[in-house]
């Protein structure tokens, strides 16, 4: 592994993006890339002039929430009236069918955000009421798509957006810019970059091109938004700041945990909400919410774990009673784990439902679809899908699933893209934090850098945390000393001896100073 330098570090992180053409805000590509939208915003100006009832019906997570709050703030705005409906995850199911469409009585116009590109039988509904059907989506279309009055879908094979993956909530902040065309209006679209930076990160959107612009400028605007819900945050959590770290590991996941074990409409009225009282009312349920759902995703993983077997070529575990909510995230924490593509099931009415993710390259999607006739449907990403299939059919999937994985070349299980060479302890300082922030935001496809260490001297060491799981290291190099965190740490670390390990570097600001230190990964040659 190569010593590196500074100006090194600097060419690398540089190379990441030398083919991004949307470097900044001025530079996005425009709504009318976008297949059908005008189409759509025509169609909704319509609604508008003649006073029509719409319904907005999204989705159970962050991205389809965030969706939501982006469309119907519009609708606020111009004070129009408009109904919403967010499935519930355990009595609706995933995105528009037919009891929603029961349900959403006297609609002439039904707008679907996050979800709908499958929606084949539902639009065929929708066509024998007399409801329109507009469709906004960002998941990978079927060879059928459905008979709606207008898709807008970066992925349609006939769009001319750019090939950069967006999310859901990217795709109806374009539909508002256009209707905000349409309709004439001056209307700021900036005022949803605090809630759109959201959603790109928790959908784990590439944060290169567009999507890096958009997140750089949107963490500035969460810091300055007057947005209820984010002054209540940031009191509940003593934040003077936004870091992506708090968006990555504290917003996204508290948002995510109503629709996960409950209803996700507590997130929708959460981020919307105008009053504090009202917001910390509904912040607390969803903390709640948040905790149940910390217990049984540790409850599943185990569970998960014992029946895992190292042999397998993938990961494939089903549990009849596992919570369908947690589902996801037990299979990302398998994938990190075992180092391969995971399948997590549970039984829900009949039917088993299950999540994949990813590991390294390995596009999860084109996985499922070699065992396409196994299953009820299936949807998502390169890097995570969920999937249904009958009860009879799960160990055919097991079995075949794991065939076709042997078959992947096993470079692609392994993505060291973000080691990025060797520092010595003497190169950790405030010129190289300078550096690392001006690459930020790190994320999916620009991964927060990592460095190797060897032969530091342990000189001090504690545990933290309240089962005592994190290790708190002071390590030295000759004369040099520096702080080093290793959280839920798997191998001990003995006092005077010396380690080598991949880490990446961190500010540390405690009581207003500010020092550089030492995220551990892993030890290496332990």
């Amino acid at each position: 592994m190569t010593m590196l330098d500074k100006e090194k570090i600097k060419e690398i992180l540089s190379s990441r993006f030398k083919e991004d053409l949307h470097k900044n805000l001025a530079d996005l590509p425009m709504p009318s890339c976008l297949k059908d939208i005008y189409k759509a915003a025509n169609r909704i100006k319509e609604a508008i002039d003649k006073n029509e009832k719409i319904a907005i019906v999204g989705d159970y997570d962050v991205d389809g929430v965030i969706s939501c709050v982006i469309l119907s703030e519009f609708f606020d705005d111009i004070a129009f009236d408009y109904v919403v409906k967010i499935p519930n995850r355990f009595k609706d199911g995933y995105g528009l069918n037919q009891n929603i469409i029961e349900e959403l009585e006297d609609v002439s116009l039904i707008i679907t955000v996050d979800n709908g590109i499958s929606a084949c039988e539902a639009a065929q509904l929708c066509l024998q009421k007399g409801i329109d059907l507009i469709i906004t989506d960002h998941h990978c279309p079927p060879k059928i798509l459905p008979q709606a009055f207008a898709i807008v879908n970066p992925k349609q094979a006939d769009c001319k957006f750019p090939d950069i993956e967006i999310c859901g909530a990217q795709v109806v902040w374009y539909l508002v810019a256009a209707l905000k065309q349409i309709c004439k209006l001056k209307y700021d679209m900036s005022k949803f970059l605090d809630i759109l930076t959201i959603a790109i990160i928790a959908d784990m959107m590439e944060l290169r091109d567009l999507n890096r612009a958009l997140v750089k400028s949107g963490i500035e605007y969460i810091n300055k938004s007057q947005r209820t819900a984010f002054r209540v945050l940031k009191e509940q959590y003593q934040k003077q700041k936004f870091e992506l770290e708090n968006i990555s590991f504290l917003i996204a996941p508290l948002l995510n945990s109503a629709g996960r074990m409950d209803d996700a409409t507590l997130s929708y009225e959460f981020l919307k909400s105008k009053k504090s009282t009202e917001a910390k009312e509904l912040l607390s349920k969803i903390e709640n919410f948040n905790e149940l759902r910390k217990d049984e995703e540790n409850k599943l993983f185990n569970e998960a774990l014992m029946q895992s077997d190292d042999k397998d070529s993938c990961v494939v575990v089903f549990k009849e009673d596992w919570h369908e909510g947690v589902l996801g995230i037990v299979a990302s924490r398998l994938a990190k784990h075992f180092n391969k593509p995971s399948f997590v099931f549970s039984k829900n009415e009949g039917n088993i439902k299950g999540s994949a993710r990813s590991v390294g390259t390995v596009d999860i999607l084109e996985l499922i679809k070699t065992a396409e006739n196994l299953l009820s449907n299936f949807g998502g990403h390169k890097g995570a899908a969920g999937l249904c299939l009958e009860d009879k059919n799960y160990e055919s999937f097991k079995e075949l699933i794991n065939l076709e994985c042997k078959k992947i070349p096993h470079r692609a299980f392994i993505c060291n893209d973000d080691i990025l060479g060797e520092l010595s302890a003497f190169d950790v300082d405030f010129e190289i934090l300078k550096i690392l922030e001006h690459f930020e935001p790190f994320g999916y496809k620009n991964p927060k850098p990592f460095f190797i260490f060897k032969d530091l001297h342990v000189k001090h060491k504690k545990t933290m945390g309240d089962k005592e799981q994190h290790l708190k290291l002071i390590l030295q190099d000759k004369n040099k000393m520096v702080e080093a965190l290793f959280f839920n740490f798997d191998k001990d670390v003995e006092l005077n001896s010396k380690i080598s390990f991949v880490a990446s570097i961190s500010k540390n600001e405690f009581r207003g100073l500010l020092t550089p230190q030492l995220i551990i990964r892993e030890l290496i040659g332990a």
